[in-house]
């Protein structure tokens, strides 16, 4: 069995779509059939998360944690007690492409760490073209990049079991697996294969992550360029 983990705090607004991808992946042909398991784990929701993913028919794991490298850990550590052989992970404002699991096997490593890209940006108004060309000149979309995302992250049972899963931190919970992984010697493939699209918004739910690094952008540009006034 391969399960899926997407942790979530009040994600109603993008947790449908993000769904609907996860469902094409689950039922791609090279798959052959395997059961997969879908986690959304509802971190501290108040808004319709639960009842929207309810609607997609996946499992769903409530806490109150406010706590990202937690929730990721409760999924994960629910799908390994029911069997899974392969632990996946994104977000809950990013789109998986449709062979996205496949890509992640394909890969035939312990670890995959895959690259994302942005489809707009748009919610950063005016700063958004100046965001877009500083991520296509800083960004490695391409097999051997050395990024690391919680939204493109895949590990096999065992590997994930060697190095006690992943820490209960706030932010780079997921860089903090990985280090983990090198550490003990785990087979990394650094790939741009597994696809994934992810939200460029300006309300980022972890702070330090990949939404704070867009806003962290906009804010050097601002004091290169300050906006003119009256």
């Amino acid at each position: 069995m391969i399960g899926i983990v997407i942790p979530a705090h009040n994600e109603g607004e993008h947790i449908g779509p993000t769904l609907a991808a996860i469902m094409r992946t689950t039922i791609h042909p090279e798959l052959a059939g395997e059961a997969i398991v879908v986690v959304v784990v509802l971190d501290s929701c108040s808004d319709a998360t639960g009842a929207i993913a309810d609607q997609y028919g996946v499992l769903t794991l409530s806490l109150a944690a406010r706590n990202v490298g937690i929730a990721r850990a409760a999924g994960a550590d629910f799908l390994l007690a029911a069997g899974a052989r392969w632990l996946a992970f994104t977000d809950a404002d990013t789109l998986v492409s449709s062979d996205w699991l496949v890509k992640q096997l394909e890969q035939d490593a312990d670890v995959v760490c895959g690259s994302i890209g942005v489809a707009d940006w748009g919610p950063h108004g005016p700063h958004g073209e100046l965001i877009r060309d500083h991520f296509a000149r800083t960004y490695t979309d391409a097999d051997g990049h050395r990024h690391v995302h919680g939204a493109n992250l895949g590990v096999s049972a065992v590997a994930y079991r060697n190095v006690g899963g992943f820490q209960a931190l706030a932010c780079s919970e997921d860089v903090a697996l990985v280090a983990a992984l090198l550490r003990s010697g785990a087979r990394i493939a650094w790939s741009a294969a597994p696809r994934v699209t992810t939200s460029a918004r300006t309300d980022a739910r972890a702070r330090g992550g990949f939404g704070d690094t867009l806003l962290a952008v906009v804010a050097a540009a601002s004091v290169v360029n300050p906006p003119m006034t009256s």
